[in-house]
């Protein structure tokens, strides 16, 4: 599926999310307001898929669960950010959306 990150925000405003994401972004999707347990049920669904693995890592860090988050962001091949959360949700969505995730 072909997106901007513009159209990505923007979807935000509906009930579901866009057809067709893959996993991790669905996931983001969730997390970015909606329904955080879902998010955390799909990532954990396709456990060992390094993207989200990678968004795995950042609901942790998101909750506060920092040792979590570290094994999280080892299993995914990413280091660990040190930012805002809200700047890394963005970095995560505008990397899976250009797809250069990994």
């Amino acid at each position: 599926m072909s997106m901007t990150l513009s159209q990505f925000l923007d979807s935000l405003e509906d009930v579901i999310p866009p057809p067709g994401l893959e996993p991790a972004l669905e996931a983001l999707w969730w997390a970015g307001g909606k329904d955080f347990a879902l998010a955390h049920e799909i990532v954990q669904r396709h456990e060992g898929e390094p993207d989200c693995d990678w968004v795995h890592a950042w609901l942790h860090r998101k909750e506060g669960d920092q040792a979590n988050a570290r094994y999280w962001y080892r299993r995914a091949g990413r280091s660990p950010r040190h930012g805002p959360v809200e700047e890394e949700w963005r970095a995560i969505a505008t990397a899976l959306l250009a797809g250069s995730g990994y």
